[in-house]
């Protein structure tokens, strides 16, 4: 069996292309962006009726960051930080505090 010149240059190509190459060749999603990563990096520590929380943001973006505690006592306060900027490769510090124990704290995280 003779296989035609033209044959041949196709099937190496077949072979030659990777196959993931292959598959975006012809359905035109390599122009689709990826998301990109973001959000910073937040360490919180509770010392008795004090939260401290340092966030760590290692991303081209800005994250604005917001420190929310949750009091134990009914009638204890919670408290939700104003929104504080975390710019690229910058680190914040963030408190907070209730009057008596601290049931939770946590840090939110918005673009």
């Amino acid at each position: 069996m003779r296989l035609s010149g033209a044959v041949l240059a196709a099937l190496a190509l077949l072979v030659a292309v990777p196959t993931g190459a292959a598959s975006l060749a012809g359905d035109g999603h390599r122009d689709r962006e990826r998301p990109r990563p973001f959000g910073s990096e937040c360490r919180t520590g509770i010392s008795g009726s004090n939260v401290v929380a340092y966030c760590h943001n290692p991303y081209p973006e800005t994250d604005h960051v917001r420190l929310h505690v949750e009091c134990d006592r009914w009638w204890d306060i919670d408290v939700d930080s104003a929104p504080t900027d975390a710019g690229p490769a910058q680190t914040v510090r963030l408190t907070g505090r209730c009057w008596k124990e601290v049931r939770s704290a946590w840090v939110s995280h918005e673009k």
